[in-house]
């Protein structure tokens, strides 16, 4: 075997989550007078949790406590709209099915809102650990929710691997010391993943499997 442990981010990694994220975020924008977002500006202020993507998708003058504010809203209309429109990618849930029948330990760490990741991780992925953002502790890229986990499984850093699709991901695999993928599908371009310094991506799910088993 491999790897004794395989992680996988969740937003563009596991899931496609796009729809249901510009929704939310556009919900939450008109609700409070602030013109919408595109979709594919939303795409690109995903990665780097919630509190990220809402700043990003207000006006640079709104100040920090309207950004704050407008967060609560979409944190609540976004935990009760998680599931509209998504779904998991090709391939990944037969994939994570055929790991976990090899023995591998597998769990999803994510920036989304924790408890929004875990009624995702219930929903679509039951048999997965699944840790978010509390908003206490360092999130991803930081080492911390990556090696907490690997050790509630019992798995060295240098025995797993972490899987995601974006710069963060690639980073969080560097610091917490585990082999990183990067997929082609998620919530990046495979022309700002080259930018941002990964070497090799995995474009489908066979791919990615032939690499972790």
């Amino acid at each position: 075997m491999k790897y004794e442990a395989v992680l996988f981010d969740m937003d563009g990694t596991l899931l496609d989550t796009l729809a249901d994220l510009t929704g939310a975020v556009n919900h939450t924008l008109g609700q409070n007078g602030y013109p919408p977002r595109t979709r594919e500006e939303v795409r690109t202020f995903i990665g780097n949790g919630a509190r990220h993507l809402i700043r990003s998708s207000l006006p640079p003058e709104a100040d920090e406590a309207e950004a704050d504010r407008v967060l609560k809203e979409y944190r609540a209309y976004y935990l009760a709209h998680p599931c509209v429109d998504t779904c998991p990618y090709p391939g990944m849930a037969s994939l994570v099915a055929e790991l976990t029948a090899q023995g591998v330990k597998t769990a999803i760490v994510s920036n989304k809102p924790d408890e929004t990741a875990k009624a995702l991780g219930r929903r679509f992925f039951p048999a997965l650990l699944t840790v978010g953002d509390d908003g206490i502790h360092p999130r991803k890229p930081a080492p911390d929710p990556v090696l907490e986990t690997l050790k509630k499984l019992g798995v060295s850093p240098d025995r797993a691997a972490y899987v995601g699709d974006s710069e963060v991901d690639l980073e969080t695999a560097r610091n917490s010391g585990t082999d990183g993928y990067i997929v082609s599908w998620g919530f990046r371009t495979a022309e700002e993943l080259r930018d941002s310094g990964v070497k090799e991506l995995c474009r489908t799910a066979e791919e990615l499997r032939e690499k972790l088993l």
